[in-house]
């Protein structure tokens, strides 16, 4: 394309969930819900770990991180999305776009990194209980999880560093109701292959390394649970990671669905329902998974709002 018709981004224009007017304030209500319970839940989760000193240990640390980073991935994108169906005012700026898309990328990469440390965590309890204490030690937990919030800020300066170096001549209308990497990389006028390529190779090593830790840690704790002999003693040890093996299984399914692929296959319609599971209902799925089926986090969620009410 001649250097004359190369235009420079302003504006993006991102596309609404529904195109019928009759059901906007219908989807306003709900995301708006989904939102407040998503803050609740997950406040709820954060308020019970720091007023429990029972709950001070680092399986319970690193969900509250995994607690803080579901409060901060629907806060990326729901407030525009919310703006977008109250006012109809489908634009984003260029600067916005890079933010949205700068902030969304740290915190998924954050949760998939952190997501693998939980579960070497649950390894470490489960396959060397009588070490455990010595292996995760608060220096070492606070050091693991410094590095998650690190490695998932690096990868995505990288991301959005290698995806706003590309060309964007117009018309520069999002198939998305959130600036990210598939629906903005389809807008580009210039060549996407070298982009994809790196994307999908920072993603492979950085991601698939976070994957694999996840799936080996699995493969030993199931191996090891099997090999107790009481149903009794299997129930409780499943118990422990059962809850974490659910988010990490939602959690794959939908962030793979959207990134691991190459832009070719991008399909918007399904990508925004998908998007839609991992960006905002699941971080509303997570405290209730965590809450529901874990007594300690229940009792100390009582306690907490008994001298919330009492105070």
């Amino acid at each position: 394309m001649d250097a004359a018709n190369m235009t420079t981004a302003k504006d993006f224009y991102l596309t609404e969930l529904s195109d019928l007017p009759e059901v906007q304030i219908a989807l306003f209500v709900m995301i708006l819900s989904i939102y407040l319970i998503t803050l609740a839940g997950n406040g709820a989760i954060l308020m019970a770990i720091w007023t429990d000193a029972r709950l001070h240990t680092p399986m319970y640390f690193f969900l509250s991180n995994l607690s803080f980073l579901d409060v901060l991935c629907p806060t990326v994108i729901v407030p525009k999305m919310l703006h977008v169906l109250f006012s109809e005012d489908k634009s984003i700026t260029y600067a916005g776009c890079v933010m949205q898309l700068f902030f969304l990328i740290d915190v998924v990469g954050t949760e998939i990194f952190l997501l693998a440390l939980m579960a070497y965590d649950r390894y470490a309890a489960i396959c060397s209980p009588l070490q455990y204490t010595s292996i995760m030690n608060k220096q070492l937990c606070v050091q693991l999880a410094a590095g998650t919030w690190v490695t998932g800020l690096i990868n995505s300066m990288v991301h959005t560093s290698l995806i706003f170096t590309l060309s964007f001549c117009g018309p520069n209308k999002i198939n998305q109701y959130y600036c990210d990497i598939p629906p903005v990389m389809a807008l580009s006028c210039s060549s996407t292959y070298p982009t994809e390529l790196v994307v999908l190779l920072v993603a492979g090593i950085l991601g698939g390394g976070a994957f694999l830790v996840t799936l080996i840690s699995y493969v030993y704790i199931i191996s090891a649970i099997l090999r107790i002999r009481s149903a009794d003693g299997r129930r409780k040890a499943f118990s422990t990671c059962g809850s974490h093996l659910s988010i990490v299984c939602l959690f794959y399914g939908t962030t793979i669905a959207t990134y691991v692929r190459p832009t070719s296959t991008y399909s918007p319609k399904q990508d925004r329902i998908v998007s839609m599971l991992y960006g905002v209902v699941t971080p509303m799925i997570n405290p209730m998974i965590y809450s529901l089926r874990n007594k300690e986090v229940k009792r100390a969620l009582v306690k907490a709002f008994r001298l919330k009410g009492f105070s």
